[in-house]
């Protein structure tokens, strides 16, 4: 700084300086300056330092004021999904969930991330005492001193051991924290997701994660990466700075650094402005890849329909088109990430011109792209876990049907209903059944169902009969009345197309049990056999080679087996209430006897849907919808039903015969009317 001033001073002593000035007076001024500057120098650094602490400390709680509590707007709340930025909403999410993977000061994470820094403080010790051996080996040299310069050379091949082992552990301890961020927090979404039926909520009464499999495996692991090797990038330079000023501000003075600092900042500020917003570009990349993703899982899932409506171009231009789409946002990025390269060579090239302080601020500084992309992973986490919240709260965003604005639909899609748990009955007291979309097929529905009841349930396509089940599994939202159900460990739901697991033939039969639950109930194989034999699969073991086979058993059973394994389950469990739901669709009348016979055996109160009048005889109850809106809830008198129903059908036939009835009628009275050109009669004879 005095040199600068003296500089000054000479420039307007010189004969290049303006006539108006007058160059005593500004000289007299210059050396007061200095005279003062050399007296309180002490004063004015720390003056400076305290000054720029309290800027920090301003900017600091400035930014951290919060706005008063209440329910944010719908605007607000869409903002601030869509906003992907290193701010102070990227923070809040981070903390969300570094609380997640970094739980307590006893947790594992924890003492990974001090060991890893204690190997990053170890390189630092060495860089500097490497920064030093090199001088002195060159300072050997230079002197022509042999014996400094061999053991300068032996020190450093030495000291290259702990530095290579180091490097190694650093690179290792990145990974093994990545890997147990990673186990966290998918320990953590797994708990979430799979429980109060959030896996099934997220995926039908809700559409803000269209992609929840992609978000669970590939932007989980994205993230914990993003968050290890930020960690490590940013650490040592973190370190640099702090070790840098402390020797800078003991040279220079806190002027001195306060000068340059502010020159680096500066240059950050303009780097910052120039960088592309890669967080959002990050969010969206992982968004079209997710969508590509599941174009595919979709084409994979309706190959059979697909090829038999030969839609396959239709699909292939779906495909290519999300495909490229997903391209030209990659290539945009490259794009901006080159020229973010561009960009950052005059800041790198400028900064080794500062001091040792400045180069490792500036590759803090250059670190911004990595926080950012970080900041585009944390959105994509924290949205999940944030939906998981909402969806286990009963706050759903779907899109609705038009008719849900009107203002009937709409007073009943704003109402909550009541749940009560009751092990003597299945009861509906005034329900309405809403589908998902908030389309209202039945505005008010009463029935009850108590053991020994047996109710079958009938109606036209999309009336709500699954719909009922789906609400009394707790899969959907009830919208108003009251349902009394039991606990869902006494319900056991068959649909058409059973599902089967992954594991062993006799997971099949147990599922959701596991071998140790089996066992405590006091069941073993021999137990399960029987079950198989009741409902005709006596040769099922052997012929797939044990219980103890694992096969992909969707693939490997027909149709029929598929529902007999699904029908020994229901005889494993044996709950108080079975909702069987077209369940004996692909099996004969003999199989489908001894389903409905041993079940009503065993104390199962059922409750079927199903149009086959070979299943009324099974049933005391019906339930019927008309498809308009309406519905009859009725004691059910089978043999009278089925003389009615032969009685319909009988009729219905003499119905379809009265068409040509009358058009044989019309031609006898033609062909009677014919007359000859007499004018008489002709007879007719055949």
């Amino acid at each position: 700084m005095p040199t600068v001033l003296s500089k000054l001073a000479d420039y307007f002593t010189s004969p290049y300086a303006s006539s108006k000035v007058n160059v005593a007076q500004i000289r007299k001024l210059i050396e007061h300056v200095l005279k003062v500057y050399k007296n309180n120098r002490t004063l004015l650094g720390r003056t400076i330092w305290f000054v720029s602490v309290y800027l920090l400390y301003l900017r600091k709680i400035g930014g951290s004021k919060k706005r008063p509590a209440g329910i944010p707007t719908t605007e607000e709340t869409a903002r601030k999904k869509k906003r992907v930025e290193v701010d102070t909403i990227f923070f809040e999410r981070l903390k969300k969930i570094l609380k997640i993977v970094i739980p307590g000061l006893r947790s594992k994470e924890l003492w990974l991330l001090i060991v890893h820094s204690g190997f990053l403080v170890f390189r630092t010790i060495l860089s500097v005492y490497v920064a030093a051996l090199d001088g002195r080996i060159v300072s050997a040299l230079v002197r022509g001193n042999a014996k400094d310069f061999l053991t300068g050379i032996v020190w450093w091949m030495i000291v290259a051991i702990p530095a290579t082992y180091t490097n190694s552990m650093l690179t290792y301890m990145q990974s093994k924290l990545a890997i147990q961020f990673r186990t966290r927090l998918t320990r953590h979404i797994h708990q979430k997701y799979l429980s109060d039926m959030t896996f099934y909520a997220i995926g039908n009464l809700d559409d803000r994660i269209k992609n929840a499999d992609q978000c669970i495996t590939v932007d989980t692991m994205k993230f914990c990466n993003s968050l290890s090797e930020l960690y490590s990038n940013l650490a040592k330079p973190i370190l640099d700075v702090f070790i840098y000023n402390i020797q800078l501000a003991k040279n220079v003075g806190g002027e001195g650094l306060f000068a340059l600092s502010l020159m680096v900042h500066i240059s950050s500020v303009i780097l910052r402005a120039l960088t592309p917003p890669f967080g959002k570009m990050v969010a969206e990349e992982q968004r079209l890849e997710g969508e590509f993703r599941f174009t595919h899982s979709r084409l994979i899932e309706n190959a059979e329909e697909i090829a038999l409506y030969s839609g396959h171009e239709v699909e292939k231009a779906i495909l290519d088109r999300n495909y490229f789409a997903l391209i030209k946002h990659v290539n945009r990025i490259f794009l901006n990430k080159g020229d973010l390269g561009s960009r950052a060579e005059g800041f790198i090239t400028n900064r080794r011109l500062l001091l040792s302080s400045s180069d490792a601020f500036g590759r803090i500084m250059y670190s911004y792209k990595e926080i950012t992309e970080l900041a585009g992973y944390t959105a994509r986490v924290s949205e999940l876990l944030d939906t998981f919240d909402a969806v286990k709260a009963g706050r759903y965003e779907k899109q609705l049907v038009s008719s849900a604005s009107t203002d009937e639909n709409a007073a009943v899609l704003s109402g909550r209903g009541e749940v009560i748990e009751d092990a003597a009955t299945i009861e509906f007291i005034d329900v309405p059944i809403v589908s998902p979309n908030g389309d209202v097929l039945l505005k008010k529905l009463n029935f009850y169902v108590r053991p020994g009841m047996h109710l079958l349930i009938v109606g036209p396509n999309g009336c709500g009969k699954s719909s009922l089940f789906r609400i009394l599994g707790g899969l959907w939202p009830v919208y108003g009345g009251t349902v009394h159900r039991p606990n869902p460990r006494d319900i056991f739901y068959i649909p058409q197309r059973p599902y089967l697991s992954l594991g062993t033939l006799r997971d099949q039969i147990i599922y959701p049990h596991t071998v140790s639950e089996m066992t405590k109930r006091g069941i073993n194989d021999q137990s399960l056999q029987e079950i198989l034999n009741i409902v005709q699969l006596n040769t099922i073991v052997e012929r797939e080679g044990g219980w103890d086979k694992e096969r992909e058993w969707k693939d490997a059973l027909s149709g029929g087996d598929k529902q007999r394994i699904a029908m020994a389950r229901l005889f494993y469990h044996r709950p108080k209430y079975a909702i069987l739901d077209e369940c004996t669709s692909a099996v004969g009348l003999d199989i489908e006897k001894i389903m409905y016979t041993h079940a009503t055996d065993l104390g199962i109160s059922l409750l079927t849907v199903s149009h086959r009048p070979s299943l009324w005889k099974y049933h005391n109850f019906i339930l019927q919808y008309d498809g308009q809106g309406g519905y009859v809830f009725t004691k059910l008198d089978a043999e009278r039903r089925l003389k009615l129903q032969e009685e319909k059908q009988h009729l219905e036939q003499k119905l379809i015969e009265v068409p040509k009835l009358q058009a044989r009628l019309s031609d006898l009275k033609a062909v009677l009317s014919e007359r000859d050109a007499e004018g008489n009669f002709i007879a007719v004879t055949h």
